[in-house]
């Protein structure tokens, strides 16, 4: 088959937008499709085509990639009507969404029969990995397609792994990655409120922890980058980390692989999003312990400040 140049794209939100800039620059020709006006316009500012529909680019475009918030939307988009099979050009969708196995499953199981290959190849590492295309990439599907599109996923990640050719097992081992990166940032936060607390400073805290054996992804980047200035800049919704969370907790369940500890990580996040953070990043969730500790954890004065109050 002849090497892809011309990519379609659904989805140009913060992790897509960089998806789209990335291929630009290493020479393809992304044609992009957002619901969001003003995203589609920024993409055309950048220098790439736009349409003004689904079925648009199904009938513009061989190769699409999708990167989008839920599940049912990556269904509607790929199955829905005027969606991506109702354009006739299509014959192969890569999903770098996190959709979960069960939903994967389902839209491989609407193509079967179809001319069109479906890879499932969620990634991770957040905004600024995005950025600078240094995400892990999970991919499983058809290994021809896999190894068609590997020059793709060479500009958007940096650590690409080839799980199978069923395209949910790539699905799995994103809900499993997010599931386990809630719970342990849920239980940084705990760690480092009561650190802080006891009389600690939370950068030195934080310090001992990168160097130990209590460090996580939330210790070693999330927290510092986000929390201790307090800023909490956006990248990743509360309400959608939860949304990975149950997927991985429903589909052990399904399988009757026992899960005791990763549901209290859910119950959490669902909580915060009864407090109204079901938008903010899911790092916002130390501002609970930390109101119910009476302390911040920050880097400078204001933490001091406010455990003399406390």
């Amino acid at each position: 088959m002849d090497e892809i140049r011309t990519v379609g794209l659904v989805g140009i939100g913060n992790i897509g937008k960089h998806f789209a800039t990335r291929l630009m620059a290493a020479g393809f020709d992304v044609i992009g499709f957002d619901v969001d006006p003003g995203a589609a316009a920024a993409l055309e500012k950048a220098g790439a085509k736009t349409v003004d529909s689904i079925a648009e680019l199904g009938a513009s475009v061989e190769t699409v990639l999708l990167s989008l918030p839920t599940p049912g939307i990556v269904k509607e988009v790929i199955l829905g009507e005027g969606g991506l099979t109702s354009g006739g050009k299509v014959r192969l969708i890569v999903d770098l969404s996190t959709t979960g196995p069960a939903v994967t499953r389902e839209i491989a199981g609407g193509l079967e029969g179809s001319a069109i290959q479906f890879i499932g190849a969620p990634v991770s590492g957040g905004t600024a990995n995005a950025e600078q295309g240094k995400l892990a990439v999970m991919a499983a599907g058809p290994q021809a397609a896999c190894e068609r599109i590997r020059p793709i996923l060479d500009v958007i990640g940096r650590n690409i792994f080839y799980l199978g050719e069923d395209p949910s097992l790539g699905q799995t081992v994103k809900i499993v990655n997010n599931t386990l990166y809630a719970t342990t940032m849920i239980a940084s936060c705990e760690a480092l409120v009561y650190g802080v607390k006891a009389g600690l400073d939370p950068q030195t805290l934080l310090d001992v922890i990168n160097v130990s054996s209590g460090r996580s992804f939330a210790t070693l980047e999330r927290i510092p980058q986000c929390a201790l200035d307090g800023s909490f800049p956006l990248r990743f919704t509360t309400e959608l980390l939860h949304k990975d969370v149950k997927m991985c907790i429903d589909d052990a369940e399904r399988i009757g692989a026992p899960m005791q500890v990763n549901p209290v990580a859910r119950q959490f996040l669902a909580f915060s999003m009864t407090q109204g953070g079901g938008r903010k990043d899911n790092v916002e969730v130390l501002r609970h312990i930390e109101q119910w500790a009476g302390v911040e954890v920050r880097s400078g004065p204001q933490s001091s400040e406010k455990k003399k109050e406390a």
